[in-house]
């Protein structure tokens, strides 16, 4: 059975509403965001001076929108775990851990295809 709530564009609208709330959460109380929030501001404009067709600008770009995403999602199951306790926990230590990781992977993929571009631009 479907749950009851708004549908249509009711429900596209109130769900537009709740990621502005959760973005502007994110850059109230997670410092990580800001510094990963400054650095896609500082590389976007990079994007279209870098890369040499829309494929490059693609990848590039995806790759610093990934990084916000996986942020996101770190601080939302950081912030569920807290929400259970400050106890310490295996499970809640491992949660984190494995987001942090995550967030980890996505700059390494930033990382990792900016240096071919660079490469393919510069250096062949």
């Amino acid at each position: 059975m479907p749950k009851p709530g708004a549908t249509g564009i009711t429900r596209i609208i109130n769900a537009f509403g709740y990621s502005m709330r959760g973005i502007k959460a994110a850059y109230q109380h997670e410092a990580a965001f800001r510094q990963e929030l400054a650095l896609f501001i500082i590389l976007a404009p990079a994007v279209f001076w870098l890369g040499n067709s829309g494929l490059e600008y693609a990848v590039l770009m995806g790759s610093l929108f990934l990084v916000l995403i996986v942020e996101i999602l770190n601080s939302a199951i950081e912030a569920v775990v807290d929400r259970f306790g400050e106890e310490l926990h295996e499970l809640a230590g491992r949660a984190k851990d494995m987001g942090s990781a995550a967030v980890m992977f996505s700059l390494l993929n930033v990382l990792i295809i900016w240096s071919f571009i660079v490469y393919d631009r510069f250096f062949v």
